[in-house]
């Protein structure tokens, strides 16, 4: 059974998702490959665009850019993403080439994948959700507009209060391919299933839920006054984990975080909490809080990110609106609890007051509530023994693989699991 991956890059939230599957799957001795724009691993069977136009597109973002373009038109769009449809490139070459018995698909903006590309494939999909765009009018998340249910159109992320906007015209774009494609959609959290069948695209089309996974070898617990000591955190204090690669991103709340951030500095715990942060490049509107920041930037390596996670005594997530966030399932499976709002896919991580705290959405007490819940929990160890036995029960890479295979055999004879 061949299996052939497409994603932007292979790095980010998604393509560390593909990248692990990916890898899961070869061990299994599935010949699995991937095709990308940007790689930054080493794995010998995922390719990237070769001849000029594709290395050079690749160098200068020259798809992303073109691919952009029309947004230019929307003066008063929010910071939410989204994301044109448009593309230099079909990489129907590579499919020919490689001959999978089935293409899938993970996150294909930047102006990587052309739409009309997976109609001239010829192969059966699946698709895993990463986030709405796939069944949206562009939008990556739809921060509470339901137009997605119908047509699209006066997109708020947009700014935009007409009817036949670009949201529209690309929800047409998607009816009109969509509707051809031997399609299978697979989304990793409850909540993201949900959406998918609500949607006026994906509404007729068989959907499944199955949860990202983690290698719990490469993602396990260290010894915190170990991984401190390597980090050279300090040993007596609190320290407060958060981590995002787009922190300008309203999504990832951060505007909620610095209230509730204030909430602890005017309590009595005010003296004994540092702050752990990592991805950004730059944490600038953090200082606007009292406490300590110790800034440690980006992190590739699993190793690195274990240590960081099991230095912290909570990983928070303030996040607005998100599907299954990689940085939960991994701070759970080094067994740091965690905080977050009761949004999305995050119940489906967290269990309240057992492995974590599921905040009040949008309220910045709550959050800190919860922070305080788990730094003065009397049973710490007991919250760190059930974050991981919640990981290596809902998120193993092993059972994400193996309910994987079972889909592409399905598929591969006409049997439809719904």
């Amino acid at each position: 059974m061949k299996i052939l991956h497409f994603n932007q890059r292979d790095d980010g939230g998604a393509g560390r998702a593909m990248l692990r599957l990916h890898q899961g799957l070869r061990a299994d001795k599935v010949e699995s490959s991937a095709f990308v724009q940007v790689k930054t691993s080493d794995d010998e069977f995922i390719f990237t665009p070769d001849g000029f136009l594709g290395k050079l597109s690749a160098k200068l973002k020259l798809s992303e850019h073109i691919s952009h373009l029309p947004l230019r038109l929307y003066k008063q769009r929010t910071s939410g993403a989204f994301s044109p449809p448009f593309a230099l490139q079909s990489f129907t070459d590579i499919v020919h080439k490689l001959n999978p018995d089935i293409i899938h698909l993970h996150w294909i903006n930047h102006g990587f994948l052309d739409l009309k590309a997976l109609q001239a494939f010829r192969k059966p999909i699946v698709w895993t959700l990463h986030d709405m765009w796939p069944f949206t009018g562009g939008c990556h998340y739809s921060n509470n507009c339901d137009r997605y249910k119908h047509t699209c159109g006066a997109c708020t992320v947009l700014g935009s209060t007409k009817e036949k906007d670009l949201s529209h015209y690309i929800w047409k774009r998607k009816n009109k391919y969509w509707k051809d494609l031997t399609l299978s959609v697979v989304a990793p959290s409850t909540w993201m299933a949900n959406c998918a069948r609500e949607s006026s695209l994906f509404r007729n089309v068989p959907i499944q839920q199955i949860s990202n996974g983690l290698d719990m070898n490469q993602y396990r617990p260290i010894d915190k006054q170990s991984a401190r000591q390597l980090l050279n955190l300090p040993q007596d204090k609190y320290l407060l984990l958060f981590g995002a690669a787009n922190i300008e991103d309203t999504r990832k709340g951060l505007h909620l975080l610095l209230p509730a951030l204030q909430q602890l500095h005017e309590s009595e715990l005010n003296d004994k909490i540092e702050l752990l942060v990592f991805g950004a490049t730059s944490f600038q509107q953090m200082e606007e809080t009292e406490f300590p920041i110790n800034s440690l930037g980006r992190f590739a390596d699993n190793l690195s990110l274990s240590l960081v996670y099991s230095a912290a005594d909570v990983f928070i997530a303030p996040s607005l609106e998100d599907n299954l966030p990689n940085t939960l399932v991994e701070s759970l499976a080094c067994g740091t609890p965690t905080v977050a709002f009761n949004i999305g896919g995050i119940p489906d991580i967290i269990d309240h007051q057992q492995n974590g705290y599921l905040a009040t959405p949008f309220k910045p007490a709550s959050l800190a509530e919860g922070i305080k819940w788990i730094l003065k929990s009397p049973d710490k160890q007991l919250l760190r023994e059930a974050a991981r036995q919640k990981a290596e029960y809902s998120f193993s890479l092993d059972s994400q693989t193996k309910h994987y295979q079972r889909l592409y055999e399905s598929i591969l004879s006409g049997v439809t699991i719904q």
